[in-house]
């Protein structure tokens, strides 16, 4: 019989006391009791987090009242059907596979011009500017939200207000009434755009989704929407947050970043690199036993609650050597930051794309850049991923 671990509201997600280190109790935790009195199964090894992340009977459906809830007011919102996330078989499948496409390298590709415009448009700002400049607030949300504009096809003079909806639906010290707002603000300007989209047909996703037969029955503009939610509010918040980390553990592992600017092939393995080491993603891999399933020697029952803790399986000696220490030549494939299993990041391509644009076209145009504020006077946040509030340099 495991020990059962009382989990207050306000403690989880665990804070980080190095920001380099996940939480270092989430690799010897093997049950929790969460704010809502229910025990929760931890997955902690990689081999662990694997095996439930590609396994069926584990669910992903948030609607489900037994689903098992992190955070006391974890806002649930009526009427809002699952998104790809949250849905399992037989949804899921057809629903992945309608919007796969989107992602795939070769519109990766078609899209890079254009992200790398954004990235020179914003250090063009950042140079003019004064110093120190915070890289939050002056590159890294604006990256991530003009990229997920120009995919979307949101014109520009709507793109500030979507930026701050956005900021409040997912930011951890929101009131549930001003999240809720926001939420019902985004749920009304996308049900326009896609109006807008399914009329006039243009050739960006939602142009191309609007003539997918997933998409063309009689709750066609209504799964768009909802599908719009998701990738601003799950596309945003992370990739701002990881360029931003990205930054700093290159600032501060300086061997590592001569290595980068050496050898800017290097780039692809040095952003894999920092998403094993930093896994900012918190709350989004939990799931729901739908029948008993031994993992790790340890059987969880049905009805039981599961968080698969993938900072933690990055972490894993059996996965990878001195998984510590941040290498950007290291072999860190099989990396569990965007999940794994059939609710694998859809947009782990765009995210690796954007990554890899602003780190290269940064040091490249600033190779002098350090930070004005010591790392450990920074202000860190632990919400739905872990993030940096501001990261001010100069140069």
């Amino acid at each position: 019989m495991h020990d059962q671990i009382p989990l207050r509201a306000e403690t989880w997600p665990m804070s980080r006391t190095c920001p380099f280190s996940p939480p270092p109790e989430y690799a010897g935790l093997p049950r929790l009791t969460g704010p809502s009195g229910r025990t929760v199964f931890v997955a902690a090894r990689h081999e662990d987090v694997r095996a439930v992340l590609g396994d069926a009977r584990f669910s992903s459906d948030r609607s489900h009242p037994d689903f098992p809830r992190m955070r006391v007011g974890e806002t649930v919102f009526p009427g809002f059907r699952p998104s790809l996330v949250e849905m399992d078989p037989p949804e899921h499948a057809p629903a992945r596979r309608a919007v796969a496409g989107e992602f795939a390298i070769r519109r990766m590709r078609e899209l890079r011009p254009k992200v790398q415009c954004i990235v020179d448009g914003l250090l063009d700002d950042v140079l003019a500017g004064a110093e120190p400049a915070d890289l939050v607030s002056a590159l890294a949300v604006p990256m991530s939200g003009l990229v997920l504009c120009e995919l979307l096809g949101i014109p520009t003079g709507d793109r500030q207000e979507l930026t701050t909806n956005t900021t409040v639906l997912t930011a951890h010290d929101s009131a549930d009434a001003d999240r809720a707002e926001s939420f019902r603000s985004l749920i009304a300007y996308f049900d326009a755009l896609c109006a807008s989209k399914m009329t006039e047909r243009p050739e960006d996703l939602l142009g191309r989704l609007a003539g997918h037969q997933l998409f063309s029955g009689g709750e066609s503009r209504r799964a768009m929407v909802e599908l719009c939610v998701l990738l601003v509010a799950a596309g945003l918040e992370t990739t701002a947050t990881m360029t931003a980390l990205g930054v700093l553990a290159l600032l501060e592992h300086p061997d590592q970043l001569a290595l980068l600017t050496a050898d800017p092939g290097l780039t692809p393995a040095a952003v894999e690199e920092l998403l094993r080491f930093f896994s900012v993603v918190e709350l989004s891999l939990i799931r729901r036993a739908t029948a008993d399933v031994e993992i790790g020697g340890t059987l969880v029952r049905a009805g039981e609650g599961v968080a698969a803790l993938s900072a933690a399986a990055n972490r894993d000696p059996a996965a990878f050597a001195d998984p510590d220490t941040f290498d950007v030549t290291r072999d860190n494939r099989g990396h569990l930051a965007f999940g794994s299993g059939p609710h694998q990041c859809i947009g782990k391509n765009l995210a690796r794309l954007e990554l890899r644009i602003v780190l290269d076209t940064l040091f490249r145009r600033i190779p002098t850049l350090r930070l004005a504020t010591p790392r450990d006077e920074l202000r860190y946040v632990n919400g739905s991923a872990f993030s940096v509030s501001a990261l001010p340099v100069t140069w």
